[in-house]
């Protein structure tokens, strides 16, 4: 006779205050080993999260809330909530149907990939350094848009920038635009439907930016995800059998669609060895991130186009 499983729920009924529920979360995460990492990097801030959240409460809410006692039908918004997110595993983001990019709120849903990115710091601190001093950024493209959550960091960046976002799946192309309209920058940003770059016209002279957060997990990793990262999209993590299947026909495509003092910007992951070697005649480039992962890779289009010609 197997043992009888540990209710994940048990004793939320002596849960009284904010804290309380606070306290129970995080230990109830640890025993689920459930996955974070999509909302926030530890279980204390998601689990405050979606407290606040589900009690309708300010995300900068001060220590003063973990006193505030629930009422009743606070109490069963609460349990259900992390129902779903222990039991179930929901990913957090699922459940409160938004993410957050520093200031920046996009809603989300499961068409979508849960927005998290390294191009939230280098966006605003680092890609300047790379484009002509005094020259206005006029054509961008974010590539594998997702929910559009770059393309419109992008248009706040380059005020007077048109920008181009494509992604193969309809689905997510449906939130970008749920999101595009929310930022009010619908005359800004225009929306394709394109395998990488094969449906997206090139602007006249070409990009002056172009930059991806693509699949870029080799498929047997995906075939083991936690469930939290299972119940994303597969297509937008899975970058084929090592990877780098989208990352190689971006680096082509670039290669003709960028201006030349153009640059192409991409978020890799793990990738950077096989990066490095694949790609040495292109000498990448790797930006330094806080984290210190140094994942993102940027290419120069005069090494890309000089590279491309020598084969």
């Amino acid at each position: 006779m197997k043992p009888r499983r540990a209710d994940p729920l048990a004793g939320i009924a002596t849960l009284v205050t904010v804290g309380d529920w606070l306290g129970w979360a995080e230990k109830s995460y640890a025993r689920a080993k459930l996955a974070v990492g999509q909302v926030a990097t530890n279980a204390h801030d998601e689990a405050l999260y979606l407290i606040l959240r589900t009690l309708e409460l300010p995300l900068d809410s001060t220590a003063k809330v973990l006193t505030r006692k629930l009422r009743a039908p606070e109490q069963a918004k609460m349990t259900e909530v992390f129902r779903r997110r222990i039991v179930e595993r929901v990913p957090a983001a699922y459940l409160t149907r938004e993410a957050w990019l520093g200031e920046h709120r996009f809603y989300v849903d499961e068409r979508v990939i849960i927005p998290r990115s390294y191009f939230l710091e280098i966006i605003p601190q680092q890609l300047a350094d790379w484009l002509p001093k005094g020259r206005k950024v006029r054509h961008v493209v974010d590539v594998c848009t997702g929910s559009g959550c770059l393309a419109i960091l992008l248009a706040k960046q380059f005020p007077d920038a048109a920008v181009d976002a494509c992604d193969l799946s309809a689905d997510a192309l449906e939130v970008a635009a749920i999101n595009v309209k929310a930022h009010r920058l619908s005359k800004r940003v225009r929306l394709y439907a394109s395998d990488v770059l094969d449906a997206v016209p090139v602007p006249p002279g070409g990009y002056d930016l172009m930059l991806s957060n693509p699949p870029y997990e080799p498929s047997a990793l995906v075939d083991g995800q936690a469930p939290e990262f299972a119940a994303e999209p597969r297509m937008a993590h899975d970058g084929g059998r090592d990877g780098m299947e989208i990352v190689r026909k971006l680096v082509r495509q670039a290669a003709e669609r960028l201006q030349p003092h153009g640059i192409l910007v991409i978020e890799v992951g793990g990738l950077r060895a096989a990066i490095d070697r694949e790609f040495a005649a292109c000498e990448p480039h790797w930006l330094h991130t806080e984290d210190g992962s140094d994942c993102v890779v940027l290419f120069q289009a005069a090494r890309l186009q000089r590279a491309t010609k020598k084969k």
